[in-house]
């Protein structure tokens, strides 16, 4: 069973840059939509970015023109792309993966916005 494996999480200061990486470790047919999610302490998880197979992309209010997500659908990976980030930024983010089938969750990777 295909699994998702994160990366690229960690602590940056105010105005940093990081960029987080999704990759299936088996194979997934059909997807049709990539996306991230976030989740803060005491807070919903609530949609980042999504991205479809044509490269169609939609941005939460609160990340436009900061964040950038991208995908490479040869190998199903997607990519987040962080600019300019800010302490409200402080979540754990998850990748989802959507295929016809069912939909797939990476387990989390934590991402700290503090000087």
């Amino acid at each position: 069973q295909a699994q998702l494996v994160e990366s690229g999480g960690g602590l940056v200061q105010p105005g940093g840059s990081l960029r987080l990486s999704c990759a299936a470790s088996g194979s997934i047919a059909n997807i049709y939509l990539m996306a991230w999610y976030r989740q803060a302490p005491g807070k919903q998880r609530e949609l980042v970015a999504r991205i479809t197979t044509s490269g169609t992309t939609r941005y939460a209010d609160a990340v436009k023109g900061r964040f950038t997500i991208s995908r490479d659908n040869g190998n199903n990976t997607v990519h987040l792309q962080m600019n300019s980030l800010k302490a409200e930024d402080t979540a754990v983010y998850y990748c989802n993966v959507n295929s016809i089938v069912r939909a797939y969750w990476g387990q989390g990777t934590q991402v700290t916005v503090s000087s």
